[in-house]
């Protein structure tokens, strides 16, 4: 059974279920970062094992080997990475990426100038990751907790519209997409381009989309990262509109994930709901949703 050896330096992060652990070591005098994906088992979700899914589990790995981001304008991987498979899983070493302390501006510019690369039609890119997270949410009964709080009659609307604004993105140019954009994720910086780490779930998704899920964790506001996105977006490409539609759809209803899932992971413990927002494992949540708030009244119309 593979083992991580001793000295590594456990990281946090590696959320996924295929995620085994993340460690950071030197190797050669070399500083990198070993990722361990474990291989589904039959008792796995079959998630894990579509190839389109977004948490397809060996997709981190294949974009390692293929060398698919080395080059790509905007956002670009590390450089060099070694995969190694076994019966059990695989083991990913790639180069420990320094923080740079990127801007969210330069970081929205970077991904729009990323949403003019050209990645193929490679059958592992993940496709359709926000109605897939939507679907997940369903099985699990929607927003049900979210339906005890005071957003519940907007949480309603948006959850039975949720089908529409689907396909409005459906219409959208379809890009390149990292598709987990959060700051930790794009730390590097190598002259104008950001070097990004975690592209377990790149694909393609409508314009705007990793725009509005990194608006999440941004301190900047919502209209200069799209000014900054557009700069660097290929002309021609997308209208300023549709890069909008395609972030606020996005950001809307993944804050409102996001939030459900902090609140009912609270929600069955002693007193009320409502005594619980100031939970260090919700407050955050929260106030990720009340920042959206232009963003929601916007698709309420």
């Amino acid at each position: 059974m593979w083992q991580p050896e001793p000295g590594w330096h456990a990281m946090p992060g590696g959320t996924s279920m295929s995620t085994v652990g993340v460690w950071r070591t030197v190797l050669d005098d070399r500083p990198v970062v070993v990722k361990r994906f474990a291989a589904p088992s039959e008792n796995d979700p079959a998630e894990l094992s579509d190839r389109r899914h977004f948490a397809y589990w060996r997709r981190a790995a294949d974009v390692a080997a293929s060398g698919l981001v080395v080059a790509t304008p905007g956002l670009r991987g590390p450089l060099d990475a070694v995969v190694e498979e076994d019966v059990d899983g695989i083991t990913l070493v790639q180069d420990w990426v320094e923080d740079a302390a990127n801007s969210g501006l330069f970081a929205a510019n970077a991904m729009g100038r990323f949403a003019g690369a050209d990645l193929g039609t490679l059958d592992w890119l993940a496709r359709d990751q926000l109605r897939d997270r939507l679907d997940r949410v369903e099985r699990r009964g929607g927003w049900q907790t979210l339906e005890r709080t005071t957003v519940a009659d907007v949480a309603d609307h948006l959850w039975r519209r949720r089908h529409a604004f689907l396909d409005d993105l459906d219409q959208l140019t379809q890009v390149p997409q990292h598709g987990d954009p959060v700051p930790d994720n794009l730390p590097g910086r190598e002259g104008d381009e950001v070097v990004a780490i975690d592209w377990g779930m790149l694909g393609h998704g409508p314009v705007g989309a990793d725009l509005g899920f990194y608006l999440l964790s941004a301190r900047e506001e919502f209209e200069p990262l799209v000014d900054c996105y557009l700069m660097g977006l290929p002309p021609g490409l997308a209208t300023r509109e549709e890069v909008e539609l395609g972030a606020r759809v996005t950001a809307v209803y993944t804050v409102l994930n996001r939030a459900d899932w902090a609140l009912a992971r609270v929600a069955g413990g002693e007193g009320a709901l409502a005594a619980k927002y100031r939970h260090p494992s919700v407050a955050p949540y929260l106030r990720a949703l009340q920042r959206q708030f232009p963003l929601i009244e916007a698709l309420l119309g």
